[in-house]
């Protein structure tokens, strides 16, 4: 695959019934990403005939275009399926709930090591220890069935503990809500779950900024920084500058200052073109 930037955004009008939520489900998008697209509508009552922006355009992640890709800030979850002789590369995505604060979603790269269809959870003991802290103490072990956290499809990853498993909450899918494992619409992992034999490698990465090129057009997107990065982490700017600098060793290309201002202000996770490729 060379290109760097797949799908395309659209406006669709909320129903009187819906909530964002409801909308972001229907089209296949996370809480968080349709919520910072559409700053001004209101995520509960949007109202009958409102214009809602659909964010389904993206930059691929900075990343080796095989297996799965999990970019944590974007909380969406790239899958480039194994080329068929004779047929253009693909790549599938879906948004995923990570990690909330404490309970980070770990880092690096690691692979597929087995699969289960209807999964039995047992919490393990710091989970179990919140519970009761909480004053909602969990069993030891949570058979199959509608109320069990994994729902009906686990992917279990290399690293210990970890899964991407479905779930029986999908509103919170694409919010950190998690302990670490990632969480995908039961209608998503129906999909993805055959796809995925054991062995596939993860990448499960941190790139608040991506950029790409789609023709002579240099694209950013740029996600909010995770909240227990804000203090330590650098500024956005650096990130992109950085990259920016780097495609430049690669590429010529006139940069759009201002156009690169607006995006770091929007923090909408929407691809924006910010250069143009040079002719010599």
């Amino acid at each position: 695959m060379d290109v760097d930037l797949i799908g395309q955004t659209s406006v669709v009008a909320a129903r009187h019934e819906d909530t964002l939520l409801d909308i972001a489900r229907r089209f296949d998008i996370g809480q968080d990403e349709i919520v910072l697209a559409n700053a001004e509508v209101d995520r509960w009552l949007p109202g009958e005939g409102t214009e809602v922006l659909i964010p389904s355009r993206y930059i691929l992640p900075a990343a080796q275009r095989s297996g799965i890709v999990l970019n944590v800030p974007e909380m969406r979850v790239y899958y480039f399926p194994p080329p068929k002789a004779g047929s253009p590369a693909r790549v599938e995505t879906y948004p995923v709930s990570i990690g909330r604060m404490n309970w980070t979603t770990p880092l690096g790269t690691t692979k597929v090591v087995a699969k289960k269809r209807d999964p039995a959870w047992r919490p393990p003991a710091s989970i179990r220890a919140e519970a009761v802290e909480k004053g909602t103490p969990l069993p030891e072990y949570v058979p199959p069935g509608p109320d069990n956290p994994l729902g009906r499809y686990a992917i279990r990853l290399g690293i210990p503990g970890y899964l991407i498993h479905s779930t029986n909450k999908p509103f919170g899918v694409g919010m950190r809500v998690s302990h670490g494992c990632v969480r995908m619409y039961p209608e998503d992992i129906e999909e993805l779950f055959p796809e995925v034999p054991v062995g596939t490698p993860v990448q499960i990465v941190d790139q608040p900024v991506k950029i790409g090129w789609l023709f002579d057009t240099l694209y950013i997107e740029i996600h909010p920084l995770l909240e227990e990065e804000r203090e330590t982490s650098a500024p956005l700017l650096e990130f992109a500058m950085d990259l920016i600098n780097a495609e430049w060793e690669k590429r010529r290309f006139i940069l759009d200052g201002q156009a690169l201002k607006a995006a770091l202000q929007q923090l909408d996770g929407l691809p924006k073109p910010i250069a143009k490729a040079r002719n010599n």
